[in-house]
């Protein structure tokens, strides 16, 4: 019966690439292509142009080099780079975008336990060019006078390179610039998939086109795994829930960082209020849970009483908003996976970031457009978050995921 509903179908739209998830990642992959190639045709399927419910517009937005691995490490320095000169990269018929970026920093700390994994993550940051300053309790103390120090050892301040932006502004602005130079937006779903032996050939919208393709992408977020079982591929990426709560104090925080304490719970600056948040235990991450509900109960027995011994002066604060977004959340090591499946000649998976897309979503369009238009990486080197360590179960560990 699909056989026959296929051959009934009467439109056919040719496109070379196929793009699907118009979020910052296949934004981003869509902009570097028609940049490099203007000959090349691109397609990006987004479901919901308004990005209500997309990653790119509900999370908390912010960039930092302070990762444990080189490459996580590597494509963040693109990213800071990328963003500072977005104003004249995206500019499209004299119009530059801003995303109000903030180089506030990040601001981990370590208790004793932690020590020496900070400052071994430390190391491997500042020699790969990361601005990221050690600093011992007492230091901490006199730079933020404002921070409960007696649990601490030590920081690692990010003194440039990080802070946090208009996600939105961002993949609005990769958006127009990726339609000015060509890149065609469909405001469609989409619900099937056809292949012919090792090679997808059309997919197939809910608007009832059927698009012709010479290399699909999945760049479809927390919906990566619904688009990779229409092509018989198991994905371990997963829509997880997370929370986050604008709060406002009668405190005022001078040279307040995007802070991260050692229980995992985070905040950091948003205008004169601050937005806080933190992932679950495992025992209460499912999947696929509602954005439309929020997890207040992780702000009452977690955040807040983390956030009142971290800062005295949050001991009164006051939710002002609160949302809920989701993470495209790699199960395997939360590390993302990006290449050609071994199963499907043509397509390309961009997917399971695990909160990290906005800011390795530069780095993850450059790399893609290289190996679609190249057939390898020709600037960083991606290959190993390809799908190899997927299929044999070898987990890239990262010890700082937030």
């Amino acid at each position: 019966m699909r056989a026959a509903i296929i051959r009934n179908l009467e439109q056919v739209v040719s496109s070379q690439v196929v793009i699907v998830g118009g979020g910052v990642i296949g934004s981003s992959i869509a902009y570097f292509l028609r940049a490099a190639d203007p000959t090349v045709s691109v397609t990006v399927f987004e479901r919901d142009p308004s990005y209500a419910r997309s990653s790119s517009a509900l999370s908390a937005a912010s960039i930092r080099q302070q990762f444990s691995t080189p490459l996580s490490i590597q494509m963040s320095l693109f990213g800071i780079e990328f963003l500072r000169g977005i104003g004249e990269r995206l500019e499209v018929n004299g119009s530059r975008p801003s995303i109000d970026l903030h180089e506030g920093g990040y601001l981990f700390l370590a208790t004793e336990a932690g020590d020496a994994t900070l400052r071994e993550n430390h190391a491997l940051q500042t020699s790969l060019g990361a601005d990221i300053e050690l600093m011992a309790r007492d230091a901490l103390q006199a730079k933020f006078p404002w921070l409960n120090v007696e649990d601490l050892e030590s920081g690692a301040y990010g003194r440039s390179g990080e802070g946090w932006f208009d996600g939105y502004g961002l993949v609005q602005a990769l958006r127009k610039k990726a339609q000015s130079l060509g890149a065609r937006y469909v405001a469609a779903d989409v619900t099937g998939v056809v292949r012919s032996g090792r090679k997808v050939t059309h997919v197939i919208a809910s608007d009832g086109e059927r698009h012709a393709c010479d290399t699909l992408v999945n760049a479809a977020g927390a919906w990566a795994r619904k688009l990779a079982e229409m092509m018989d591929i198991d994905i371990p990426v997963y829509a997880r829930r997370r929370s986050i709560f604008n709060v406002s104090s009668p405190a005022r925080l001078t040279a307040c960082p995007l802070l991260i304490d050692p229980s995992g719970v985070y905040f950091r600056p948003e205008g004169n209020t601050y937005i806080t948040g933190t992932s679950p235990g495992a025992e209460n991450d499912p999947n696929d849970l509602p954005l439309d509900e929020v997890d207040h109960a992780i702000f009452d027995d977690v955040i807040w009483p983390t956030l009142a011994h971290r800062v005295p002066g949050f001991e009164a604060l006051r939710v002002e908003n609160c949302w809920s977004g989701y993470y495209e959340y790699n199960v395997l090591d939360q590390n993302a996976i990006i290449g050609y499946h071994p199963a499907i000649d043509n397509c390309v998976f961009a997917n399971g970031f695990s909160g990290h897309g906005l800011q390795q979503g530069p780095a993850t369009g450059r790399g893609v457009s290289e190996l679609i238009l190249n057939g390898r990486y020709t600037t960083l080197d991606l290959s190993s978050l390809d799908w190899s360590r997927v299929l044999e179960n070898r987990p890239i560990v990262e010890k700082n995921v937030v």
